[in-house]
């Protein structure tokens, strides 16, 4: 009789896991808001932080995962209490395949979720400082269009960028203002921090600039994504003048490679309405310091995730813990019923 019995228990152990994915394909579970980070550093909770670790740690430890038909290889969906995350994996084709596959999951009812896509980037300089935290209002692909090499330029520009207008549907989404001023308004009084460290690094690279020195910031702004991490003054204009070609609501504010792209893919399903993207500042996106391209990415092995970067001075953990902050609110106000 023991001897049935423990083969009994083991058999319900082994058939457990296929009968609870029949029954949530079944009677799909209702996700309320999807969390949609890039990458994390190491393990998803108890050491350096990635754009995950801080949002994984409060709202899904414990809970359950899954692996995703379509999804990045090796990574698992995060679900507990209504939320959802996942690691999209950087770029455009990653994050917005990531993201489609995630919410095509016929175990998941996503149909009154919001999309939270949060992460780090590089900004433009003038006004932002390295940990600001931005809510942006429209997204803007920095790849379509046409671009041309300087070398091959017969007019003096700052600008290598043309506006093509047969792209605009693909290249520039504004998001819904409603949701974002509603957004803002709740978190642009969040307290966020800096290193003392950092704030020399900014002083440092624009000596007597008062905007970099600053305390950092909850921001509206406008989000260029990027195929490649590019970095350099030019590039900067560019993204500038992409801004002010498509009338943004919000000046050209942060560089990424997912925004846009993830924007795309909920604009087909039908979700771009309840879009939100919270990007932090973890480095500028210009040379600084003596910094230039064959120093940093031929020259010498930096990450921009560490307490020592070339880049970011030690601000990196710091803004992923600024983005939390900011990110939280949103998050509860959505599980409570109040944006």
């Amino acid at each position: 009789m023991r001897r049935f019995i423990v083969v009994a228990l083991v058999f319900a152990a082994l058939i457990a896991p296929a009968v609870a994915e029949t029954a949530t394909t079944e009677n799909p579970e209702k996700i309320e808001v999807l969390i949609l980070p890039k990458f994390e550093n190491g393990e998803m909770a108890g050491d350096f932080p990635g754009e995950a670790q801080y949002y994984y740690e409060n709202y899904l430890a414990g809970g359950e995962e899954y692996d995703v038909k379509g999804g990045y290889p090796g990574h698992k969906l995060y679900v507990k209490d209504g939320v959802a995350l996942y690691v999209t994996g950087m770029g455009k084709v990653n994050s917005s395949m990531s993201a489609t596959a995630v919410l095509l999951d016929p175990r998941f009812d996503f149909s009154d979720a919001y999309i939270i896509s949060t992460g780090c980037g590089g900004t433009a300089t003038g006004y932002i400082v390295m940990g600001d935290v931005f809510v942006m209002s429209a997204c803007i692909d920095y790849d379509l269009g046409h671009h041309a090499d300087p070398r091959e330029m017969t007019i003096a520009s700052d600008t290598t960028w043309f506006h093509d207008a047969s792209y605009d549907d693909a290249s520039y989404k504004l998001l819904d203002q409603d949701l974002v001023s509603a957004v803002y308004d709740l978190v642009k009084d969040v307290d966020i921090e800096t290193t003392e460290k950092t704030r020399n690094f900014m002083a440092a690279a624009f000596p007597g600039a008062d905007w970099a020195v600053r305390d950092p910031e909850v921001l509206l702004g406008t989000t260029v994504s990027g195929d490649n991490y590019w970095k350099g003054a030019y590039d900067e204009a560019n993204a500038r003048l992409m801004a002010e070609t498509y009338g943004a609501p919000d000046p050209y504010a942060m560089s990424e490679m997912e925004d846009v792209a993830i924007a795309a893919a909920l604009d087909r399903l039908g979700m771009l309405d309840r879009y939100i993207v919270i990007r932090d500042s973890v480095n500028m996106d210009v040379f600084m310091n003596g910094a230039n391209p064959e120093y940093l990415w031929a020259g010498i092995e930096d990450s921009l995730a560490s307490a020592d970067s070339v880049e970011s001075a030690d601000i990196f953990a710091t803004a992923m813990e600024n983005n939390y902050k900011v990110g939280s609110v949103v998050i509860d106000a959505i599980l409570a019923g109040t944006l």
